[in-house]
């Protein structure tokens, strides 16, 4: 990278003008600035030709679209199947989200604090569904279920989902837990606190951010998730990713498109709400890093 030199300032030694210090030229940061915006824009466009193409008023998905109208927004409340998979997707983002953030924090707790033989080979165990494709974990769930003679219900959906959301808590509240100052904790017990105080008052607001953000990306884990819903849902709990996936196979018209741009002004809204009361880098642990 090219680099602009100034001359250091003092005074001229045996006549000559002193050495020139090298100033970093300032085509690096533009080219850094288009770089980010076009990631940004590679990012945004699918969501921009998403929302612009429920606005067509023809019968087909096209972009540009073909006039401006609301129809297809109107068509969303005559579809009741989407209502009702958006309902058991809320439903079981909820309960798997939960139980993942009870399970994975008591799981991280135990790999951070404690040192016992096979520590590291759980820790691995635990992880490991990272490192499986989505869809062989649909399969072995499937015929895991089908041989312990498990029906196909939303809890035997929701304990599906638990595989794939507890790696992300156990990540994300060991992360946190390890950057603790532990002689907060032992300054509590000094001073009279028995251990569930300590924890209850010291350890739990401490890593709560790991523990807010493990249950955000657990919540949405479970609810964007289609390879294993695929396989575990029931026609009766059919999920709203493998309802829009099972329509787009049969029908291509612009319906989906518009039950997408729903769901993208909710997460909007999501966003807006949890910056406005929490903030978002103390959800995702990063003004807790920067202190």
């Amino acid at each position: 990278m090219s680099v602009a030199t100034t001359a250091a300032p003092g005074p001229a030694v045996g006549g000559h003008e002193p050495a020139a210090v090298p100033r970093p030229a300032r085509r690096g940061v533009t080219a850094l600035g288009v770089f980010s915006a076009l990631v940004y824009a590679f990012v945004l466009a699918p969501i921009v030709v998403v929302l612009l193409s429920s606005f067509t008023a023809a019968d087909y998905t096209s972009f540009p679209p073909r006039g401006l109208s609301l129809r297809w927004y109107l068509e969303i409340p005559r579809n009741p199947e989407f209502v009702e998979s958006f309902k058991v997707s809320v439903v079981v983002a909820l309960v798997s989200g939960a139980l993942a953030t009870v399970l994975g924090t008591l799981a991280a707790l135990a790999l951070v604090r404690f040192r016992f033989r096979g520590r590291d080979a759980l820790n691995t165990f635990f992880l490991s569904p990272l490192m499986i494709p989505g869809v062989i974990l649909g399969i072995a769930l499937l015929q895991f279920y089908a041989r312990a003679g498990i029906t196909k219900t939303p809890f035997s959906l929701v304990f599906g989902h638990l595989v794939i959301t507890i790696p992300y808590v156990v990540r994300l509240v060991s992360a946190s837990l390890a950057g603790l100052d532990r002689t907060l904790e032992l300054a509590a017990m000094n001073l009279g606190a028995t251990p569930w105080q300590t924890f209850r008052r010291v350890t739990l607001p401490l890593a709560a951010p790991g523990i807010l953000a493990g249950a955000a990306f657990a919540g949405i884990t479970s609810f964007d998730d289609v390879s294993i819903a695929l396989f575990l849902a029931s026609p009766h709990s059919v999920t709203l990713p493998v309802r829009i996936f099972t329509y787009i196979e049969q029908t291509f018209d612009p319906l989906v498109t518009a039950v997408c741009s729903v769901l993208i002004l909710i997460a909007a809204a999501l966003v807006v709400v949890i910056e406005r009361s929490l903030g978002l880098a103390r959800v995702f642990g990063s003004d807790a890093a920067g202190r």
